[in-house]
C-alpha cells in the first residue's frame, strides 16, 4: 500500500496541534499548511469538510537523501494530510518507502524506511494521545 492513514475522534484542529507536537519531538518542522476547504471556497467551489495538507521536513534527513541523489528532491518535503471523512478525523501520508522504491537505491530505501517509521509514530501519537 502506498499510504498510511490513522483515525482519531479529535477534531481536525486538535489533531493538527497534536501532530505538530509529535513532529517536533522527531525534529520535523511544518514548512507549510494548506487549507483546501478555504482555498476552494475562495475559488467559488462548495467544499464543506475540513481538509488540511501539511508539508513537513526534517532538515538532517532531507540533507541525507538529497546528498545521496538529487532526484529525491522531487519527493520532498513529506506531506501529511488531516481531514474529516465519515464522521472521523483522518491523518495520513504517502509512504516515503513507496516513493523511494521508485529510485531503486538500497541506501535511499533504508533512509526512507526510517523516516516512514518516525512519521507513522508521529501520526499514531497524534491520533491516540
Amino acid at each position: 500500500m502506498f499510504h498510511y492513514t490513522a483515525e482519531t475522534t479529535a477534531n481536525v484542529q486538535n489533531a493538527i496541534a497534536a501532530l505538530e507536537t509529535s513532529l517536533k519531538e522527531e525534529q520535523f518542522g511544518v514548512l507549510w499548511r494548506f487549507n483546501l476547504c478555504d482555498k476552494l471556497k475562495e475559488k467559488g467551489f462548495d467544499f464543506e469538510r475540513e481538509y488540511v495538507v501539511m508539508e513537513v521536513c526534517n532538515p538532517a534527513e532531507a540533507n541525507r537523501v538529497v546528498s545521496e541523489n538529487a532526484l529525491v528532491g522531487y519527493f520532498l518535503p513529506c506531506k501529511i494530510v488531516v481531514y474529516e471523512a465519515d464522521g472521523k478525523t483522518k491523518i495520513g501520508m504517502p509512504k516515503p518507502s513507496a516513493l523511494m522504491n521508485l529510485m531503486q537505491d538500497d541506501a535511499l530505501r533504508s533512509i526512507a524506511a526510517d523516516v516512514e517509521a518516525r512519521l507513522i509514530g508521529c501520526i499514531n501519537q497524534a491520533a491516540n494521545p
